[in-house]
């Protein structure tokens, strides 16, 4: 059975190299397209799967996280590891080609090697390519969703630049999250655009609990009948904004995916997928509990995994995000069983996979509106920016340092997002780089008051929704980011007890629980909200300050890991 060999290949000549002496040009030479498609495949159906690309159309860098805890029964397995751990666990060199996209193991250096990864283009290469050695009949492309969110062409065409490009890849299905922030009626016009199905079978509408969009749909691929369910994030209207869609509900709905595989099953089905939105421990939890799930295609925690995952007779694939990976999954299906099935995520290094032109023309088309502002230049960063980690990112530190000066505050409260791309170091910070970090439908910055009580409570509420030990009740992405605001959590507490040292970092003093502090925050889910959009701060302070460089964060203190 082959898992990550492939992919191993690609990176292990570079290993016993100090990048000191492997240039951009010797890096290039080593990747070649011919290897990272490289794979021997076996059975009848292949599963392709893109997944939570966050409006990138283009190559970037994207640094993985270097914090990423597990609590509960998920505890140090994938993906709660990093940096030399996971190498460890997975068998990749240090420093080689693998390491640099998986990892955030000395990501600065390597990427002056190996460059950007991603961009639909070099999709598009690699899915043609597929389908061109496997035969269109047995391929099945599924989007996995949180596809026309987080950038600003995204933004401010709503969706459309995303729709248009993602059209060309032709996938056979999707399912959604951050697209809901659009709104229902924004939704419903780009779904009729898409021509193929969106599946969410556990949204639904409020008024009679009726199905808002198809549960599943069958395919047949290889002589195989291949059933797809959908599976939309299911707190949607607690991480977003339920009054952008009033009349839709969430949920996991197990017993709905229990019955839904029933259903298909006794349909025919032959190999059932759920195409899912849960995100990973959701969905270990998830395959554990329903029976009859071949293969779950896993999103929105943004995990990128060069192994599947086996939960009893389940596979479970984690595909990374932002564009940087293809994952192919070939399944040998006979007798309405998998008998062998042979995995390998593919990372799109732009440098070593010829752009498919089709797709090139579409992305210049979708982006020429805004060509000249995305590369209008705000300042320059001496340090690495980045988004993703449990506690805190550099770019996250960043936004909080522009509202507390542009918002006059005390405290800034900044959302945990996962998305959001990354800056080299001595790089300059373009306009399409503030946008990859904030660009969304309620970017307004307020400014109010909050007691340490209430600080405490926001604090201890966003912490449970990602470290209670039971997965069903993790609702978010990564803890929010503090400004002008220290603490030690222990994430082994239970709910209201995880914080303590609550300190305001300029004067020293420990937050009381009475005093009245500004605050000032952005992406409140509450309607109405005021204030000016985020990226216009940030881009004032970035502009005001010249170059910016942000100071290692020791204000928060990890226990209980």
């Amino acid at each position: 059975m082959i898992t990550r060999r492939e992919l191993l290949q690609v990176g292990a000549a570079a290993a016993g190299l100090g990048l000191s002496s492997v240039g951009r040009v010797a890096a290039q030479q080593r990747l070649t397209q011919d290897e990272l498609l490289k794979f021997d495949s076996v059975g009848n159906v292949t599963l392709l799967h893109i997944t939570d690309i966050h409006g990138q159309l283009v190559p970037v860098h994207f640094r993985e996280p270097s914090i990423n805890l597990g609590v509960g029964e998920a505890r140090g397995l994938p993906p709660h590891l990093t940096g030399t751990d996971f190498l460890a666990k997975f068998g990749i060199p240090a420093r080689s080609a693998a390491a640099y996209a998986l990892t955030a193991e000395e990501f600065t250096e390597l990427a002056k090697s190996y460059g950007k990864i991603g961009g639909l283009d070099r999709a598009a290469t690699v899915i043609k390519a597929v389908r061109a050695e496997r035969g269109a009949g047995r391929v099945l492309l599924l989007d996995g969703g949180d596809t026309w969110q987080g950038s600003l062409g995204s933004n401010m065409t709503r969706g459309e630049d995303m729709v248009a490009c993602v059209r060309l890849l032709a996938p056979d299905a999707m399912t959604g999250h951050w697209e809901f922030t659009y709104g229902e009626e924004r939704v419903k016009e780009l779904i009729d655009r898409l021509g193929f199905p969106f599946l969410a079978l556990n949204v639904r509408d409020t008024e009679w609990q009726e199905p808002v969009f198809e549960p599943y749909k069958l395919f047949d691929k290889g002589g195989v009948k291949v059933a797809v369910l959908g599976q939309a994030f299911p707190y949607t209207p607690v991480a977003n904004p339920r009054w952008m869609i009033p009349n839709w509900s969430f949920g996991i709905r197990e017993d709905d995916v229990r019955a839904t595989v029933d259903k298909v099953r006794k349909d025919g089905a032959e190999l059932v997928v759920l195409l899912s939105h849960n995100g990973f421990d959701v969905d270990r939890k998830l395959a554990a509990r329903v029976p009859g799930l071949d293969v779950i295609l896993t999103g929105h925690t943004h995990d990128a995994l060069p192994e599947v995952v086996k939960v009893g007779k389940t596979l479970l694939i984690a595909s990374g995000s932002h564009g940087k990976f293809v994952s192919r999954l070939d399944l040998d299906v006979r007798g309405g069983e998998v008998k062998d099935f042979r995995y390998k995520l593919i990372p799109l290094f732009a440098d070593a996979i010829t752009p498919d032109a089709d797709m090139a023309a579409a992305i210049v088309k979708a982006r020429s509106p805004f060509a000249q502002e995305l590369a209008r230049e705000v300042g320059r960063t001496e340090s690495l920016l980045y988004r993703r980690g449990n506690f805190n990112g550099t770019f996250d530190d960043l936004i909080c340092d522009a509202l507390l000066e542009q918002r006059d505050a005390e405290i800034v409260l900044s959302p945990g997002f996962r998305w959001g791309t990354s800056v080299l170091p001595n790089s300059p910070i373009t306009v399409e780089d503030v946008h990859n970090a904030t660009a969304m439908t309620y970017p307004q910055v307020y400014r109010m008051t909050m007691t340490g009580e209430r600080l405490k409570e926001i604090l201890e509420d966003v912490a449970d929704n990602l470290f209670n030990p039971d997965p069903y009740y993790q609702q978010g992405g990564d803890m929010v980011r503090c400004g002008g605001l220290g603490y030690t959590i222990d994430i082994a507490a239970p709910m209201g007890k995880r914080f303590s040292a609550l300190t305001h970092l300029k004067s020293g003093k420990p937050i009381e629980p009475t005093k009245e502090y500004v605050v000032a925050g952005w992406a409140s889910v509450n309607e109405g909200t005021q204030g000016p959009p985020v990226w216009e701060l940030v881009e004032k302070y970035i502009a005001a300050h010249k170059t910016v460089r942000v100071a290692p964060n020791t204000s928060v203190k990890v226990i209980g890991t």
